[in-house]
């Protein structure tokens, strides 16, 4: 079943490649929304037979190809891919269906859609570095082209920096692999067999490097990062939404999946560093984004920020901070695919992102009271705000961190205000005060009159924003789905974790004490042995 994740998208390619004749834009849109609905029930058919108290990878695959390469073709699901699967079928049919009517060269925009979707999956599904590789490097071409073709006025300088950085970051990635492997001794990229890899701290460290710089630029980190605000505002909203929402999962998914689970010793020696880079990314983050004018450009700045979160998080190795990754990425998914659509719909209305200019768009009776009202809704979510999956996610972090690295889990926390100053400039400048839309050198137009936004636009951002809340109210509908594959994944950082703790005032609860508790899971024991009384941390 993992297989028909990667070929029902490619199948559907392939149709709209051999259509005869003509393909118009709404048969190519509903073949591709089909395709994508069906591996969207197909993801939910895996769900319900998930074994939740399993960590390691399920419904697995083997497949034999190039044996003597190591490659094989092997799939695996566990608690870590799973929310991030399914995240990748909701957004890319949401980035389907918000596509435009009336497209130019509709077949090959539909089929670079659908690659993306299929490739993406597939790296979520590999448990073959190698494979892995593969599929990371299959999205790149589609993603250029998307830029390059369909962007706006500065698309070949944005798709073509993008194309630059991601290859660089392939080759980091790849080069860590193939060291990992051939210094290890073993003959298989088998995901299980790096995991058993034993190498020098050196040897581990100079791999973790490579990795880290590898996935830091996909992130994108500081100061790998100047790639992603061109593409954003070159791209268009559907492509927006897939990068925020899905695309920048790989890097981190990368990070966690592959620095945390397979270079321990390594990842133990660099933490700190790790922890203070997460915070020069999340403060330079949120600095940048309180500059921009442009609404866009602002919430691609935002995106750098919250996406330090995950590396501080995978950096403390607690229990706690390793499910927090999964919060945080599922959450920025769902956050900023919102607010891409939002902008989107903006722009469409308006003809403009710019701040300076848009002025008043609440007004109920002439402007966009559904989008004002849906904006605030995701700027709260962002910024932390509780009842929304921003705030659990956010806590989680800070809560899982804190007791490891307390200066830059503070810093950082700092940050997360600067969240929501940014946003606050957003939601003043474009929303609020008299309904004005004019360029800079010109008289305001004070009588304007927007034209609705209709259900068409409405129903993704209302679909979005009802996860936002649910996963906010319910946390443990997410929590329960990774949080055995993530105390697996802690299991060799529990000295790391026990001695960072040392130094920490007695009156505070230690973080080997607390893990997070599932009540539907009702873990059976605890971690490790636990000789304080112990802080749970009970989700709703």
């Amino acid at each position: 079943m993992l297989s028909a994740l990667i070929l029902i998208p490619l199948v559907a390619a392939l149709v709209l490649i051999l259509w005869p004749g003509k393909l118009e834009a709404q048969t190519a849109k509903l073949v591709s929304g089909l395709s994508l609905a069906l591996t969207l029930v197909l993801v939910a058919l895996l769900a319900t037979r998930f074994d939740l108290a399993t960590p390691g990878f399920q419904f697995e695959e083997l497949l034999p190809w190039v044996e003597p390469l190591g490659l094989s073709y092997r799939l695996g699901l566990d608690g870590l891919s799973l929310p991030l699967l399914v995240v990748n079928s909701l957004l890319s049919l949401v980035a389907i269906y918000i596509s435009a009517p009336t497209l130019h060269r509709t077949r090959l925009y539909y089929v670079l859609l659908l690659v993306i979707n299929s490739a993406v999956a597939g790296a979520f599904l590999a448990a073959n570095l190698l494979l892995f590789f593969i599929f990371y490097e299959l999205e790149l071409i589609p993603l250029y082209l998307l830029i390059a073709i369909w962007g706006g006025s500065r698309r070949g300088y944005a798709a073509t920096k993008f194309l630059i950085y991601t290859a660089l970051s392939g080759v980091l990635i790849l080069g860590a692999f193939l060291g990992l492997v051939w210094l290890s001794g073993n003959t298989s990229f088998d995901y299980d067999s790096g995991l058993a890899a034993a190498l020098p701290l050196a040897q581990q460290s100079t791999l973790l490097v490579a990795l880290l710089v590898g996935f830091g630029i996909k992130v994108p980190l500081f100061p790998f990062h100047t790639w992603l605000p061109d593409a954003h505002v070159e791209a268009s909203t559907p492509v927006s939404v897939l990068l925020a929402g899905v695309l920048l999962k790989l890097g981190t998914y990368g990070v966690v999946r592959f620095g945390l689970g397979l270079l321990p010793d390594a990842w133990m020696a660099l933490a700190p560093w790790m922890a203070t880079w997460a915070v020069i990314s999340v403060l330079y983050g949120s600095l940048a984004a309180i500059a921009q004018t442009d609404m866009k450009k602002m919430v691609a700045y935002s995106s750098i920020g919250h996406m330090g979160y995950v590396l501080l998080a995978a950096a403390a190795s607690t229990p706690v901070s390793i499910v927090a990754t999964v919060f945080q990425m599922i959450s920025h998914g769902l956050i900023s695919a919102l607010l891409f659509l939002l902008v989107g719909v903006v722009y469409k209305t308006t003809g403009t992102r710019d701040l300076t200019v848009l002025r008043g768009l609440l007004n109920p009776e002439r402007g966009l009271p559904f989008v004002g009202s849906m904006m605030i809704l995701g700027v709260m979510a962002s910024a932390g705000i509780p009842g929304m999956v921003g705030f659990i996610s956010e806590f989680l972090v800070f809560r899982g961190s804190f007791l490891i690295f307390p200066v830059q889990t503070l810093l950082c926390m700092v940050g997360s205000g600067l969240t929501a100053v940014y946003f606050l400039l957003l939601v003043n400048r474009a929303f609020f005060g008299r309904l004005a839309i004019a360029p800079p050198t010109a008289a305001p137009q004070l009588d304007i009159e927007l034209p609705s936004v209709t259900w068409r636009d409405r129903a993704p951002a209302l679909g979005l924003a009802v996860l936002i809340i649910a996963f906010g109210l319910q946390p443990n509908w997410l929590a329960r789905w990774s949080e055995h594959t993530t105390l697996a994944l802690h299991q060799p950082y529990q000295g790391f974790v026990q001695a960072r703790t040392r130094f920490v005032p007695t009156a505070l609860p230690a973080v080997a004490d607390t893990r997070l508790v599932s009540p539907s899971l009702a873990l059976p024991t605890p971690v490790f042995p636990v000789a304080a009384p112990s802080a749970e941390i009970s989700l709703p």
